[in-house]
């Protein structure tokens, strides 16, 4: 009797060991074909990870804006009676729109400034090296004297007004030496916005010299194709402003812009901006 009973429950233990072992199985069978079938993805957060530079804020998310403007005359606001120029009013204009701190750090620009003399700025001056880099916005204006001021000299050595064709010739190098500008900027602060003002011809209005345009678009087209290589960067155009208004926004010099004229530059960069 005794052997019987201890028969009977060891067959009992087999039987629900089996069953058990069946059981896991079984289990591990349907889990292996749902995993088949509806394979798991990554989370989302693994899956769009952003890079360091998509995490860069824009301007308008920016907690503050902090300007440095760099270049030539029109930067420095040459011919604006108030003093204002286009850097100020823009500075004033974007506080205003974004209603937060806009902060002009340092207008850097020198009044005749040619790209070379930016060039060794941008490499060898410290202090100008640092301030580009504590910018969120660079506004800069360069080119213009590169082009004028060699024309005007040899117009003066020849008995002519302008010589179109020494313009022609000032391109090439000016150009290449823009470019160069644009890439230091860009290693020395890359998550800039970096506003560049196109050029005009302030002496459209004088039959003498307007063949000069030419070669002002010339720069301007080129000079675009050479900012579009780098997303932070923007050219604002003004040649259409002051070839259409030159009477109406130009200073007594008749270079450089008044304070209307540096009015209009300015609401072109904002609209830019936005």
């Amino acid at each position: 009797m005794y052997r019987s009973t201890s028969s009977a429950r060891l067959w009992r233990i087999v039987g629900l060991t089996a069953l058990a072992a069946t059981l896991l199985l079984l289990g591990g069978f349907v889990y292996a074909l749902q995993d088949m079938l509806n394979p798991r993805l990554p989370a989302p957060a693994e899956a769009t990870k952003p890079s360091p530079e998509a995490s860069q804020p824009g301007l308008a998310e920016a907690a503050e804006v902090n300007v440095v403007a760099i270049g030539d005359s029109l930067t420095k606001g040459t011919g604006d009676a108030t003093g204002d120029g286009y850097v100020r009013q823009v500075v004033n204009g974007l506080s205003d729109l974004w209603d937060k701190p806009v902060k002009l750090l340092n207008n850097l620009a020198v009044a005749g400034m040619r790209t070379d003399q930016l060039l060794e700025k941008l490499k060898r001056d410290s202090g100008y090296r640092y301030a580009i880099r504590q910018a969120n916005l660079i506004l800069l204006t360069i080119g213009g004297n590169d082009l004028f001021q060699h024309a005007q000299s040899g117009a003066e050595e020849e008995g002519d007004v302008i010589d179109p064709q020494r313009l022609e010739r000032m391109l090439p190098g000016a150009l290449k030496r823009f470019e160069e500008v644009l890439s230091l900027l860009n290693r020395l602060n890359p998550n800039a916005t970096v506003v560049y003002v196109g050029l005009y011809n302030p002496f459209y209005d004088l039959m003498e010299m307007r063949d000069g345009s030419l070669q002002v678009q010339q720069w301007n087209e080129r000079a675009y194709a050479l900012i579009h290589r780098y997303p932070q960067m923007q050219m604002i155009p003004t040649f259409d402003l002051f070839e259409s208004r030159i009477g109406d926004y130009l200073s007594p010099d008749h270079f450089h812009p008044n304070h209307d004229g540096y009015a209009q530059i300015a609401a072109r960069i904002m609209q830019s901006l936005k």
